[in-house]
This record gives structure tokens, C-alpha cells and sequence, in this order.
């Protein structure tokens, strides 16, 4: 068996993996704690993972299989640049076989060689348009991936884009929906305000509007939040607060 062990059973767990992640974000660390697992155990040896997301419109998402590892990735993105960018840049598996001699990327390779990782690999994830994403591998020995190790964790790699496709996709889903969520929420209050001032000056629904984006943009505070201010105040002791026109 490979050392990623990719089989039925290796496929199965990642399946099981985004079942029972709640987020994105829980099904990363649960990937990389799993990855390192595997290949630690496979090699007889600690291996770190971190695994790195990037999404349209989103933040840089970094997970790990231990706080070394997630550490070891922000130091990346503080760089600027590295092995795990340039694998999701390049679409192609990226090797490290010596950090401390490596000249590609001269001030990470130093500073992770320093706290004794010396040897990285990162495998990119394919991924919809719009996002890429990156399994990173730190190992302790130099040389500690050779062309079957690389050939392995590829192939792991095309099994875990698929579950990260699924985690994705699904994680989109429940976006869209608490995003549905918010702004109906957001109009049910901008439309109770509306009616409150309309009975606080006698006025029309397109005036108490008005009235109300004025008080908005007076106040710099986005419209729902005015909106939810006026309908808390009917319920505090402290006298309603009315808008004028």
C-alpha cells in the first residue's frame, strides 16, 4: 500500500470528513490533522500538514493538523511568497528538499529550516473557478520526499480536491442561505421602522423612507442598524426616539 494508503477505505474517511465538518473551515483542520496522521504513521515519522484555501472575495483560509503547522503557513503568507503560493499559482506540486539551502525563497526557507523543518512539499488542489487551495507537508529530515512520495501524496491530493470541492460547495450553499436569512431580516426591520415613522409624523411610506436614510447617512450607520435601533428603543424604559423630517 501506498504510503497515503489510497484506497476504498482512505476515500470513504474523507467523505466522512466533510459529513461531519459543521464549516469550510472545520473540514480544513480536520483534513490536515488526517493527512498527517496518514503519512506520520506510513513514514514512521512526525509529519506536519497545513492546508491553505483561497476564495474569491474571501480571506486566505490556513488550517493545520497542529498549531506548528498553521504556524508555519502564516509565516508564508507574511512573506509574501513561498513553495504553498507558488503551487497554487502554478497548478503544480512544489519540492523542498532543503530548506536551508534552497534559494527560491531565501527568508522562509531560513526561517522554518530554523525551527527544524527541512524538507516541504505542497501538492495544489483543483478546485471550482475562483478558488485554489494547497496541501503542505513539513518533514524533519532533509530529502524526506522522494519521486514515490511525491507520486503518492498527488494522488491523496486527488481524492482530498474532491472532498474539498464537496466542503465547498456546501459551505457556499449555507452562505447564500444565512446571507437570505440576513437581509430578510434586515427589510423586516427597515419596514417596521418605516411604519413607526410614519405614525411618529403622519407622513407617507416613501417619506418615513426617506426620513430614514437621512438619519442613516447623518449617523454613518448602515440602515438596518438605525432601523433596529428605533424598534430596541420601543421596548426600553428610555423615551422613544422619533425622527424628524
Amino acid at each position: 500500500m501506498d504510503e497515503m494508503g489510497l484506497n476504498a477505505s482512505v476515500v470513504g474517511q474523507l467523505q466522512d470528513l466533510v459529513i461531519d465538518s459543521e464549516d469550510v473551515s472545520g473540514f480544513l483542520e480536520d483534513l490536515a490533522e488526517f493527512t498527517a496522521s496518514s503519512l506520520s504513521a506510513a513514514r514512521g515519522q512526525d509529519v506536519l500538514c497545513g492546508v491553505t484555501l483561497s476564495r474569491r472575495r474571501r480571506s486566505m483560509t490556513v488550517a493545520g493538523s497542529s498549531h506548528e503547522a498553521r504556524l508555519i503557513d502564516e509565516v508564508q503568507q507574511a512573506y509574501g511568497d513561498g513553495p504553498c503560493l507558488e503551487a497554487m499559482r502554478t497548478g503544480k506540486s512544489v519540492l523542498v528538499s532543503d530548506t536551508s539551502a534552497d534559494s527560491r525563497w531565501p527568508e522562509y526557507c531560513t526561517t522554518i529550516a530554523e525551527r527544524g523543518h527541512l524538507a516541504v512539499l505542497c501538492v495544489p488542489l483543483g478546485l471550482e473557478e475562483g478558488a485554489t487551495a494547497a496541501i503542505n507537508l513539513f518533514a524533519p529530515q532533509r530529502d524526506a520526499f522522494d519521486e514515490a512520495s511525491v507520486h503518492s501524496c498527488e494522488q491523496f491530493a486527488s481524492q482530498a480536491e474532491k472532498a474539498l470541492r464537496l466542503a465547498v460547495r456546501i459551505g457556499a450553499r449555507q452562505q447564500r442561505a444565512e446571507d437570505l436569512e440576513q437581509a430578510m431580516r434586515s427589510r423586516t426591520a427597515i419596514d417596521l421602522a418605516t411604519g413607526v415613522i410614519m405614525g411618529q409624523n403622519r407622513c407617507s411610506q416613501e417619506e418615513a423612507f426617506r426620513i430614514l436614510s437621512k438619519a442613516s447617512n447623518g449617523r454613518n450607520q448602515k440602515l438596518r442598524d438605525v432601523a433596529e435601533s428605533l424598534l430596541r428603543s420601543l421596548t426600553n424604559e428610555t423615551p422613544v426616539l422619533h425622527f424628524e423630517p
